[in-house]
């Protein structure tokens, strides 16, 4: 197999036949079914299931469609890595990041770093810690920002500042009476929202102050969790950093008094791994700071 055939194959797909992709690829429309037919023997199954119009892709095809994309994107970053300037003032940083990043951390390294190497370029993929971590094993990025609890195996890892978790309402008088922070006994009885990574931690923080939570919703981003607290179905649990994100949804915050609750966002590398000289400038900015 051979990446060559791995682009024929994205393009006919995002096409929606071999006309339209053989067009776009400049190539003949019977060399380009060739070039599929062959793959299709390579593998030994069918990618496709070949309409009067348009084709559709059979299962084996939808899993050869989500590694070929993986394939594609890391060719092009080596691609660009390569081209980059060694000496880390040019180049393509390709970092992961979780949503959840405050405005603070913004400027403390990515606005500090692109001041001193304003002719880096970003590459910045977003989505929930574990997504990040196998973007960094499968070598689409470099760097990852991630929060804790996370498995280390294999990482090279920097850990932050530890923060508190917060809760995020839109409108509950029990909360407004107190000032800053609260206890967990103030959220007894609270319909909860929140993130499935925190689950564990959650519970057992109530658990260890003898109290079941009522927890009304489990989901998969913090960015959920505020939509549910702004729609008033709840209270958010959510990382301190997502302040930013609790202030732009017009939702109230109190800061939970609780060091079970306490998280930190890390920096995770590859263990054993050559990085690129933008990636090690850029980690040098967050060690030295």
């Amino acid at each position: 197999m051979e990446i060559k055939q791995l682009l024929y194959f994205v393009t006919v797909v995002n096409a929606g036949n071999i006309t339209a992709a053989s067009k776009k690829l400049h190539i003949a429309q019977p060399a380009l079914s060739n070039q599929i037919k062959n793959l299709e023997e390579q593998l030994g199954t069918k990618l496709f299931h070949r309409g009067s119009r348009r084709i559709t892709l059979t299962d084996a095809g939808e899993i050869l469609l989500d590694k070929a994309n993986s394939m594609l994107e890391l060719q092009n970053s080596i691609e660009k890595e390569l081209q980059d300037n060694k000496s880390g003032f040019k180049g393509t940083l390709r970092i992961g990041t979780i949503s959840a990043i405050d405005a603070d951390f913004l400027e403390r390294f990515f606005l500090r770093f692109h001041k001193k190497y304003s002719k880096v370029r970003y590459e910045i993929y977003e989505g929930i810690t574990p997504e990040i971590i196998e973007l960094l094993f499968s070598g689409v990025i470099e760097i990852g920002i991630v929060r804790t609890p996370f498995e280390t195996t294999g990482l090279n890892t920097i850990y932050m500042k530890s923060e508190p978790m917060i809760a995020a309402y839109s409108t509950d008088s029990d909360l407004d009476k107190y000032e800053e922070t609260i206890l967990i006994e103030e959220l007894r009885g609270k319909p909860l929202v929140i993130y499935r990574r925190f689950k564990d931690v959650v519970i057992s923080a109530f658990q260890k102050e003898r109290i079941n939570p009522s927890i009304l919703c489990i989901n998969d981003d913090s960015r959920t969790s505020l939509l549910w607290a702004n729609a008033g179905l709840g209270v958010a649990i959510v990382p301190m950093s997502s302040k930013s994100l609790v202030l732009a949804n017009n939702l109230k915050f109190k800061i939970i008094d609780n060091q079970s609750l306490y998280t930190q966002n890390s920096i995770v590398t590859l263990e054993n791994n050559k990085l690129s000289t933008v990636a090690v400038n850029f980690l040098k900015e967050i060690t030295n700071n």
